[in-house]
């Protein structure tokens, strides 16, 4: 008898089910329909948590909200050995008619109470990702801090949809034109068209918020503080350029002249269109670093004592900001990211 499995793959190319008798049905991102059935998936996995969100139904969230992919096929008990090891190498969750969301050996994730959840179950993380994970960690414990061992990895190559070098580059601009207004404001107040002269490009692309910054005669102290934090936004997404050769530790603020003027050096139609951004693995990398970083920051908060390893909280904040956006966290907007740890 022939079970029907719809299974959720995060990667962009995730290898064929070539295991199957029959072809499957396939839809990915570019399908309109996809992503509303993948926010409805969402809103079935919350309804199953009665008592409070542990982490594992947070991963399985993460993942939904992650999937490039979705396969629907009927698969017959013969095939069961071979759909995990094309599930473990898909990276994929599936779902059964049960109601229940299982990892790729059918182990149970989450589910209404029936079929019970089952304490083996793993949630699906590219090896690469793990890997990763583990590096950021040993890293930090030479450095002298733990982060705990049940954070989960950030992204895998195969799972990144990265924004273009010249959104990038239009986007870095932005933040430094709000950056220099915020900064201006206690000296001498620089006009919308005293730095659209030097930052042209970054004015056309600020977001609804930046521009409402920008236009306001009198903005409030949060408001004017948060974009003065840009900078160190700004200067993330020039290293991630390659406008910058090293990315120092986050534990100092950056120097916001010398990131202004390579802002302004790069602020011209032709210095966009050659933009270029670093290899996928050097992006993950930091977003691994600042991630498990960021957890440390907040953790110390909660404890009302000092971050660990000196790490400067804004500084922190700013730099998994900027790469969330980057490399498309939830598809979220600049002035929508997310930095949840």
């Amino acid at each position: 008898m022939a079970l029907l499995i719809n299974a959720y793959s995060t990667l962009a190319s995730p290898p064929p089910p070539e295991f199957l008798d029959a072809a499957p049905s396939r839809r990915d991102r570019s399908d309109p329909e996809l992503v509303p059935h993948l926010q409805g998936f969402v809103g079935y996995v919350l309804s199953t948590v009665s008592e409070g969100m542990d982490a594992r139904t947070f991963g399985v969230l993460r993942h939904l909200q992650r999937v490039q992919i979705h396969y629907s096929f009927e698969v017959g008990e013969h095939a069961f050995d071979a759909l995990a090891a094309w599930g473990e190498a898909a990276n994929v969750l599936c779902f059964l008619p049960d109601g229940s969301v299982r990892d790729a050996a059918g182990n149970v994730l989450v589910s209404r109470g029936e079929p019970p959840v089952e304490a083996d179950a793993t949630l699906p993380y590219p090896p690469d990702a793990r890997d990763r994970k583990q590096r950021s960690e040993a890293e930090l414990k030479q450095l002298g801090a733990q982060p705990p061992a049940h954070l989960p990895p950030v992204l895998g190559e195969g799972e990144v949809r990265l924004r273009s070098p010249e959104e990038t580059m239009r986007r870095m601009l932005a933040l430094c034109a709000v950056a220099v207004r915020a900064e201006s404001l206690s000296s001498q107040r620089l006009s919308e068209p005293e730095i659209r002269a030097k930052l042209g490009p970054g004015v056309d692309a600020l977001t609804p918020a930046e521009r409402g910054f920008l236009d306001s005669d009198a903005p409030d102290e949060e408001t004017w503080a948060n974009h003065g934090w840009r900078y160190e936004s700004a200067v993330l997404l020039q290293w991630a350029l390659g406008l910058t050769d090293v990315l120092p530790p986050p534990t100092a603020i950056c120097d916001a002249g010398a990131v202004a003027r390579i802002a302004i050096d790069h602020a011209d139609p032709a210095r966009i269109a050659q933009a270029r951004l670093r290899p996928v693995p050097e992006l993950l990398d930091a977003l691994d670093a600042v991630y498990r970083r960021h957890w440390l920051v907040r953790q110390a908060r909660l404890d009302e004592r000092e971050p660990v390893i000196g790490l400067h909280p804004s500084v922190v904040y700013e730099r998994h900001y900027a790469l969330n956006w980057l490399l498309r966290f939830d598809e979220h907007d600049w002035d929508e990211v997310g930095t949840p740890t």
